[in-house]
């Protein structure tokens, strides 16, 4: 009884933020909103360019595109908020607003993971079964991959967000975190949250550990393959279309295990809070750099774009 009454009477809960008021904070903040802009910026652009430019309607840019609009998504879903209540003072959020939060941004990541997983596979068959691939990952597959990505995402945030709601809060009302993270609402518990953690363990395994298995065997098949290849220059182009992909996972992959998969009484705060710039912030910033810098494809699209909008202004 004292819980819900806790909860009705502190429906708001308080974020104590990423960046302490003072000039550094505020010199934090501006990277952080310049970082926020190249990602909307860059994924833009690469949505931009697989939808206008032919060669990249192929089913790896498809779900490249998927992958852009997620990571849109997500950034604005964090970093629009944090910059607010930083400027504002107002560090309050309510109730429905964490509640929303949290269903967005379990929904995005779960869509990320599975994505990234569609497109370890596509790189699988696109070099171990060059023949097939027209067959194998066609324009309806692409489609599946990519409505199955979305779905499994909205299934697992429907989930994860439903155990919060549930989750019985009294005491303090204080969020040590940037976002309405799940860690940090567990930590508000009155009770025994061992249940929760358990349920939060098994979505990880779901979301995290078998896409990173599938994606580790697809490479390790790959890897095979191409080190029986005779030609250096046929080597060098398999590993230059994998490589972009293989540094995104490592970066994002390796962030989201260890946060939810690490054990409860490894987690503080801070080390959550660092962890979490990195698949909220860096990830969405760096996908588009990384995916355009590396792969040849799409410089060729961007630099045919540049001249079509050069000549258009002559």
């Amino acid at each position: 009884m004292r819980g819900e009454k806790n909860q009705t009477s502190a429906p708001d809960f308080i974020l104590l933020g990423l960046l302490d008021p003072n000039q550094y904070g505020l010199l934090f903040l501006s990277l952080i909103l310049i970082m926020y802009m190249v990602a909307i910026m860059g994924n833009a652009i690469l949505i931009l360019l697989i939808h206008i430019d032919k060669r990249l309607h192929t089913t790896m840019y498809v779900l490249l595109k998927h992958l852009s609009f997620t990571d849109i998504l997500n950034i604005c879903n964090i970093v629009p908020m944090m910059a607010f209540n930083y400027i504002s003072g107002r560090k309050t959020i309510t109730f429905a607003g964490c509640v929303f939060q949290i269903f967005l941004y379990a929904n995005f990541m779960g869509i990320e993971c599975l994505i990234l997983t569609a497109m370890s596979y596509d790189r699988y068959v696109a070099i171990c079964h060059p023949l097939r691939y027209p067959i194998l990952m066609n324009h309806r597959i692409s489609v599946i991959l990519a409505t199955g990505s979305w779905f499994g995402g909205i299934i697992n945030s429907i989930i994860l967000t439903t155990y919060v709601i549930l989750l019985p809060l009294c005491g303090t009302r204080i969020i040590d975190h940037f976002f309405c993270e799940i860690q940090a609402i567990l930590r508000l518990s009155c009770v025994d949250t061992s249940e929760y953690q358990e349920k939060l363990y098994v979505s990880a395994v779901f979301f995290f550990l078998i896409p990173f298995s599938i994606i580790l065997f697809s490479y390790g098949q790959i890897i095979r393959i191409v080190l029986h290849m005779k030609s250096m220059e046929a080597q060098k182009k398999a590993f230059s279309t994998c490589s972009s992909h293989l540094t995104v996972v490592a970066m994002y992959y390796g962030s989201c295990i260890a946060t939810y998969m690490r054990p409860k009484f490894y987690h503080t705060p801070g080390q959550d809070k660092v962890i979490s710039i990195i698949y909220t912030i860096l990830a969405p910033m760096l996908n588009p750099i990384i995916y355009s810098l590396r792969n040849k494809d799409v410089l060729c699209a961007l630099k045919k774009f540049c001249l079509e909008m050069k000549t258009f202004k002559n």
